[in-house]
Order: structure tokens, then C-alpha cells, then sequence
């Protein structure tokens, strides 16, 4: 059997825990079609910064059940090397996404994410689904 690797961007997770966006329903149709899905150290942080404590359970339980993504070396000078290159062309990207995308990329992960500007470089794989900005 062939797995799918996606990797949530932090938007896609806190909708996940607000119910908004039905992305719940989402995350369910990926995991019915033998999607792993997953996440990085980025995506925690950028969680759990923002979360109420009411849903720190919900939100443990929704971590557990994701694949864990360390950020490697390889993975934090391509973030650097993304950063200067958009940065050169006028386009400024925040550390947070290029680890997220460096991270994606070096494991040749599909990023699941409503923010497509934060991701502009060709070499990712985005997940093709209706968004908000």
C-alpha cells in the first residue's frame, strides 16, 4: 500500500482545534485514503503560542496522533538558503515558514496549508484544496 505524506501547516491545526473550516472532516478524508499526516517543531510552537488552556488536552491528543518531524541541519540551511533567496528576490518570508516548507521539502512531504503566499517556492508540494486567506 502507498501512503501519502502530508504535512500540516500551523493555520490547518488551529482550525483543527477551533472546528473552523471543517477541517476536521478534512484530516478525516486524508487518513480514510491512508494519508500520514504530520507536523513539525514549528507547528507546536506556533500552537501551543497561541493556545487557551482549556485546550491544551485537545490539543496533546491531536500531536500524538501525527507524525513528528524534527527539524535536521539539512533542513535549517535550506530554511536560511530559501529565506536569502526570496529575501533577494523582494520577498520576505518569516523564519517560521521556511522551516516549515525546508522541513516539508528535505522529506518530500505534500504541505496542507490556507497561506499558499508563505510558500512560494517551486519545489514544494502544496496540497490542491479550496482556502481563505
Amino acid at each position: 500500500m502507498t501512503y501519502l505524506l502530508d504535512s500540516l501547516d500551523s493555520s490547518v491545526l488551529i482550525d483543527v482545534l477551533n472546528k473552523q473550516r471543517d477541517r476536521e472532516a478534512l484530516l478525516e478524508s486524508l487518513l480514510k485514503r491512508n494519508d500520514l499526516l504530520a507536523c513539525c517543531p514549528i507547528n507546536v510552537t506556533e500552537v501551543y503560542a497561541g493556545l487557551r488552556p482549556q485546550d491544551r488536552a485537545k490539543a496533546e491528543k491531536l500531536f500524538d496522533n501525527l507524525e513528528y518531524y524534527d527539524v535536521s541541519r539539512e533542513a535549517a540551511v535550506l530554511a536560511g538558503a530559501l529565506k536569502r533567496d526570496w529575501a533577494s528576490r523582494g520577498v520576505t518570508l518569516s523564519l517560521a515558514d521556511v522551516t516549515i516548507a525546508a522541513v516539508a521539502i528535505g522529506n518530500n512531504l505534500t504541505l496542507i496549508t490556507d497561506n499558499r503566499k508563505d510558500f512560494p517556492m517551486p519545489e514544494i508540494q502544496l496540497y490542491p484544496f479550496p482556502y481563505v486567506q
